[in-house]
């Protein structure tokens, strides 16, 4: 028997009952069916109507594909991308959502609105909204409010038109730049990428929209950099380097869901593994949201990983394990498992678990209010601008501060210096092409290549429009020289005529981001070495040839093996910097802009053999007489120059003690010592000098943006807790040991010219999720 509230609504509907007890309520009311509903969703359209490749093997599943009228028969968990599948205008993809959640609240019996996701990884990927940097350009940024205040702007356009779900950010840490998702990424520190990962987090969620962690977890460390590979790391190293990010990100951002990973660990599909799902998630770490699977990834275990019969033991598996809802449809999680459970196979207690996590956020998000409507829940009026003046200032921000000199030491930049007017040639595919500053989630690379008659959905510079309006007094040349990816050398020769007759060269090279092999960065655009794609190389090699100065501009989503051209006057680095990117490099070569972006990767020096991270330990570094190879970088992991100069000095420690379960202050000074205002990313790093295991030669502990004007100095003062020196022993528990520390601090790990020696002091001591997590950073006048 149903009871009925005393104001005459059902109690899940109070509002003044815990999210969890409106979930317990609702949850009883409900039939086997109504409740495995609620762990599906429709991507009404995909296989029914036209749509373009923006999921991994949707061709497979499409003739699969329910309506909306069959699938929310006993209602519904989610609503798949009703913006980001085919291009939509705000306004009708806001009347789509209304007219969508009308017909799942009228065709159930007890009428619970879906939630709805959408991806919003480089902003709200969906026609003509602001298209922000990269996740490896915010990284290079080493601005966590920065990063929250996009990601807070992000949240506010999904929240205005019904949106609930963002699947974002991406918080795998890198191990191999031959990925194709590099770009995706905050790069291959553990600590940058929880520290930003948790403020992108943050944003979305003060805004109310649901924040999605992913890929959870091991999905960056496949073998040989494979999109969908299997992972073969032990789970000492899983803890050390690849779990870190997600816990921050829920302790400290607040994540209210997690995806799994498509990856399989030690011959372990992650979609089917209770020990990683719940055992860590919710177990040790005490999460209490919503697992959502990866597009496909539970039909995967029986198509992929072969470790299922049919689709609905795929989906016993992943309800086990721990997966709450099945994205971005029911294929598993449908009349196969509601049969599995009527025969006693599967414990309808299973079904429970996940539907009252699933009734729980809804409650949460407010779709069991009484007053809920499917009109209430987006914004009214016409005239909806997902590109408006302040996202754009946002991403103007991030771009300028994410560009990365490499190199200067010719002194060739900034023009500004040279005297107009001036021959300059601007060569190379990625000068006069603003989708090479977008990412593969960007709305203009994810969707829009299947619908050209939009273009780019939106306005925005190339480098060679940018450049023009920035130094008008000068006579500019354009030439492509080569595609970026296509093996053809007819542009070479009127490039290098242009080249040749210039005063100064910008050759700006590097990728076009893409799905599942249409591009050179981006999903399943993995890359067998770190050469440039296609034959840009070898224009490189003619450019430098010349004998006319050039600037080479690097435009990617991945580090590429820069050290055949050391001899160019420049070397400039750009993480696909987003709708503002042209102008942003502009500024740059100009001078306008004074860099301040620091690497989150390494610039290797050669194309292949290359390992994927600074965190090497002692073996991991060149031992001459060992190995003829030798890794050391080009340039090394937080390295990024500025047109004014910097001084490090008055390095500090507060006790030459630091008690196991204690905190210690570390100070540093930092002198802006040229002529210009500047920003430098003043960074702490810590070296474990014995553990019962093999520790990095240097790791991150610590960084801070200080801005700084001409002849300004300032005091960095890090409080390092001694949980920040703890690491994953033999015996997979997290220990702080007693001994000796070394302490650095300088611009990047291969410049560290502060170094200080501490004893960790006391008892060895075990830490659990209740461990400081972050180093906290003050910034004062010196």
């Amino acid at each position: 028997m149903t009871v009925v509230h005393p104001v005459g609504r059902s109690p899940w509907t109070d509002r003044a009952l815990d999210p969890g007890a409106r979930a317990d309520a609702l949850l009883a009311a409900m039939t086997l069916e109504e409740k495995i509903a609620q762990l599906g969703s429709v991507w009404h359209g995909f296989g029914v109507e036209s749509t373009g490749d923006v999921a991994p093997m949707q061709e497979v599943f499409a003739a699969g594909q329910r309506s909306l009228d069959t699938a929310v028969a006993h209602g519904i968990g989610h609503l798949t991308r009703v913006f980001g599948t085919r291009p939509v205008t705000a306004e009708q993809g806001r009347d789509r959502v209304v007219e969508m959640q009308r017909a799942v609240v009228e065709a159930s019996r007890l009428a619970i609105p879906a939630i709805v996701h959408e991806e919003c990884l480089t902003g709200f990927t969906t026609l003509g909204a602001t298209v922000y940097p990269s996740a490896l350009a915010w990284a290079a940024t080493f601005d966590p409010e920065l990063v929250e205040r996009m990601s807070s702007a992000i949240a506010a356009d999904m929240r205005a038109v019904g949106v609930h779900q963002g699947l974002s950010p991406v918080l795998d840490v890198v191990r191999d730049y031959r990925w194709g998702r590099v770009e995706e990424t905050l790069g291959e520190d553990p600590y940058v990428v929880a520290t930003l990962g948790a403020a992108y987090v943050k944003g979305l969620e003060k805004q109310g929209i649901v924040a999605t962690l992913k890929h959870f977890a091991g999905y960056s460390a496949s073998r040989a950099a494979r999109n969908h590979g299997p992972v073969a790391m032990g789970p000492r190293e899983l803890r050390e380097v690849i779990l870190p990010s997600f816990e921050t990100a829920l302790r400290v951002g607040g994540a209210r869901s997690v995806m799994n990973s498509y990856s399989e660990i030690d011959g372990v599909p992650v979609a089917a593994d209770p020990a990683l799902l719940t055992g860590i998630l919710r177990d040790e770490w005490g999460f209490e949201g919503v697992v959502v699977s990866d597009y496909w990834s539970i039909p995967f275990l029986q198509t992929m990983h072969r470790v299922a019969a049919d689709n609905a033991e795929a989906g016993a598996l992943a309800l086990e394990a721990g997966i709450d809802v099945e994205l971005p449809d029911a294929i598993a999680y449908g009349a196969g498992l509601t049969e599995l459970v009527r025969s006693g196979r599967v414990p309808e207690a299973l079904v429970d678990r996940a539907a009252r996590r699933v009734l729980r956020q809804k409650a949460e998000l407010g779709l069991l209010d009484p007053d809920w409507t499917p009109e209430a829940s987006v914004a009214a009026g016409e005239g909806i601008d997902f590109d408006a003046p302040a996202n754009r200032e946002i991403a103007r921000d991030l771009a300028e501060r994410s560009v990365i000199l490499l190199a200067n030491d010719a002194g060739a930049l900034p023009l500004t210096l040279g005297t107009p007017p001036r021959r300059i040639a601007v060569i190379g595919p990625c000068a006069d092409d603003p989708q090479a500053f977008m990412g593969c989630y960007s709305y203009p690379n994810h969707v829009l290549p299947d619908y050209p008659q939009f273009g780019i959905g939106l306005p925005a510079d190339s480098l060679w429009t940018a450049l023009r309006a920035e130094l008008p007094d000068d006579s500019l040349t354009l030439e492509a020289g080569c595609p970026i990816r296509d093996e053809d050398r007819s542009g070479f020769a009127a490039a290098i005529d242009a080249a040749a007759a210039a005063d100064i060269c910008i050759a700006v090279v590097g990728d076009r981001a893409g799905l599942f092999g249409r591009g050179t960065s981006g999903e399943g655009c993995d890359v067998p070495d770190l050469s440039l794609p296609g034959v840009q190389g070898e224009l490189l090699d003619q450019l430098l040839d010349t004998g006319t100065p050039v600037v080479v501009v690097v435009v990617s989503g991945r580090p590429y093996a820069l050290g055949a051209y050391s001899s160019a006057a420049a070397l400039v680095q750009a993480f696909m910097p987003g709708e503002e990117g042209g102008a942003a490099i502009a500024g740059v070569l100009t001078g306008r802009i004074n860099p301040s972006g620091k690497l989150p990767v390494q610039i290797p020096r050669e194309p292949g053999g290359q390992p994927g991270t600074y965190l090497q330990p002692p073996l991991g570094a060149f031992s001459e007489g060992v190995s003829n190879l030798d890794p050391t970088p080009m340039f090394g992991f937080g390295h990024g120059r500025s047109y004014t100069t910097y001084e490090y000095d008055e390095f500090a420690v507060s006790s030459p003690t630091l008690p196991t379960d204690g905190a210690v202050e570390v100070s540093v000074r930092v002198r802006n010592t040229g002529t210009r205002d500047g920003a430098e990313i003043v960074q702490l790093y810590a070296h474990d000098v014995q553990a019962e295991v093999t520790r990095p030669v240097h790791q991150l502990a610590g960084f801070a943006r200080v801005p700084l004007a001409a002849g300004a100095a300032a005091r960095v003062t890090f409080t390092l807790h001694a949980d920040r020196t703890s690491y994953v022993g033999r015996d997979l528990r997290r220990v702080v040991d007693p001994g000796a520390l070394e302490l650095f601090a300088g611009p990047s790990v291969t410049e560290l010219p502060c170094i200080a020696t501490v004893d960790l002091t006391g008892p060895r001591r075990y830490v659990g999720p209740e461990r400081v997590l972050h180093t906290p950073v003050v910034v004062s006048p010196a």
